[in-house]
């Protein structure tokens, strides 16, 4: 049975592979025809013509197809959702067929026909899209057929937590918890218990106890998820110093280096120039909206922390009632809040209430990619329970984040703290690269805007003291 297992996931492994090269292939051949069809015409290179023109046409689409669909994660077939795996994929057609553009230009020296060459690409792209949409979504599909949930052993402390809950309902189509036992049981029985399996998910636990599992599901060729604490997320991001002849882990704790936090700068004062400039029509509908609604002001401005604990006062369309919180204390919005506007409704769906942050951004009281700046009073009352919350600000906030594509508005804050660190632990540009692209993919999605619902709103301040005790073995 253990062998079969392991033969099953290495054939998932192959077939994401094959896949991944005949989806490739399919849109470089698409390349291929639009280039003997229309480029070969427009070729004023005199040195190089012919296969010359084609090969090195051909070789530089084939490796940038091959870099974004890594990039955006397009070759992932059945890890993520079907929709973001189609998303990820176009978005690596678009990418490459955009670029490409200039590339053909410089090839065949033919600067002159941007147009031509812009409208070309473009309806190859659209072609090619249709395309890999019908075609993965059918692969999709047979991998499910071929490769049924994985059967998953959960194994709790004290008791059973929400998180296998959160795995099976979460991807009903990858993971099914079909049993738990205790870390409590005798080693045998574990392993007995572990070998009936596919997977082990380890609930949050002490350390030593869930190191002890995790050296387990290493010995026995086991895979094992479960969630990382504060410490492991520091801890990967070290680095490897083979000084002598004992390992030596390297973490410098200092948070981006110069040259990031001017590249980063530089990058947010463009964009956020460039996006007020596209953006000013929407932003004046937006605001005559508003006003036009209820006569109360256009923005709403709240006092937000940055980096270093530093405050400004952050900008948003209002998007509530005035006066929403005129006792003085943070209510975070309902699913069925009725203090929301009818305008504020639709601006909180499409995440439009957030764009005068731009002018933040501007001034250099965030950034465009960052941990979500929290108000105050949110940041006494999570440091209380949580004090390495504090962590997030080493990095200025920012209008989108990990936190805010990978997790949902009612995440808790430790969930939150770890997204962040994950963040301020591994940055590069290349990561706010993908963080603004999955930006653009959420804000299509419900769940990532939904609010607190009643129940929680009840339970919040309890969800984080459990979040406390939880904590404290995260030091």
């Amino acid at each position: 049975m253990r062998q079969y297992r392991k033969h099953k996931i290495q054939e998932k492994y192959a077939y994401r592979k094959v896949v991944g090269a005949g989806e490739t292939l399919l849109m470089t051949v698409l390349f291929f025809w639009v280039w003997t069809n229309f480029v070969v015409d427009h070729n004023q290179t005199g040195h190089l013509t012919g296969y010359g023109n084609l090969f090195m046409a051909l070789g530089i689409y084939l490796l940038m197809l091959l870099e974004f669909n890594h990039f955006f994660g397009g070759y992932k077939i059945g890890v993520h959702r079907k929709m973001n795996t189609l998303a990820a994929q176009v978005s690596a057609l678009f990418v490459s067929d955009f670029l490409e553009v200039f590339v053909s230009m410089a090839i065949t020296g033919n600067f002159r026909f941007f147009d031509e060459f812009l409208t070309r690409y473009f309806a190859m792209f659209l072609v090619q899209a249709f395309l890999i949409c019908c075609l993965t979504g059918k692969l999709i599909d047979l991998y499910r057929h071929l490769f049924p949930p994985l059967q998953v052993l959960e194994i709790y402390d004290q008791r059973v937590t929400n998180l296998g809950s959160k795995i099976t309902l979460g991807r009903p189509d990858k993971y099914q918890v079909a049993s738990s036992i205790s870390v409590d049981q005798d080693v045998s029985a574990l392993r007995e218990k572990m070998n009936q399996y596919d997977a082990v998910l380890v609930d949050d636990m002490p350390s030593q106890k869930r190191n002890m599992l995790i050296k387990l599901c290493f010995e026995m060729n086991k895979r094992v998820y479960f969630t990382p604490k504060l410490s492991d997320i520091i801890i990967k991001s070290s680095e490897n110093l083979n000084l002598f002849d004992t390992p030596l882990y390297l973490n410098r704790n200092m948070g981006m280096k110069a040259s990031q936090r001017i590249i980063k700068r530089f990058f947010d004062i463009l964009l956020s120039l460039i996006a007020l400039i596209i953006l000013s029509p929407v932003l004046l509908i937006v605001a005559i909206a508003i006003k036009k609604e209820d006569g109360g002001p256009v923005f709403f401005k709240q006092e937000r922390c940055t980096l270093n604990n530093k405050t400004f006062m952050i900008l948003k369309f209002r998007s509530m009632i005035v006066d929403a919180e005129k006792d003085g204390r943070p209510h975070p919005a309902g699913e069925e809040d009725d203090r929301i506007t009818h305008v504020g409704k639709f601006i909180r769906k499409t995440r439009i209430d957030e764009l005068p942050q731009l002018i933040n951004i501007l001034k250099g009281d965030m950034s465009i990619v960052g941990p979500r700046p929290e108000r105050i009073e949110h940041v006494q009352l999570y440091t209380e329970s949580i004090p390495e919350f504090s962590f997030r600000s080493k990095v200025k906030g920012g209008l989108t984040g990990y936190a805010q594509v990978y997790g949902k508005y009612n995440t808790s804050a430790l969930d939150k703290l770890k997204m962040d660190l994950i963040y301020i632990e591994n940055y590069s540009l290349l990561l706010d690269v993908q963080i603004l692209f999955e930006t653009v993919r959420v804000i299509f999605q419900k769940e990532s805007t939904e609010g607190f619902s009643e129940a929680q709103q009840e339970h919040m301040e309890e969800m984080e003291e459990e979040h406390k005790h939880q904590f404290h073995d995260d030091k």
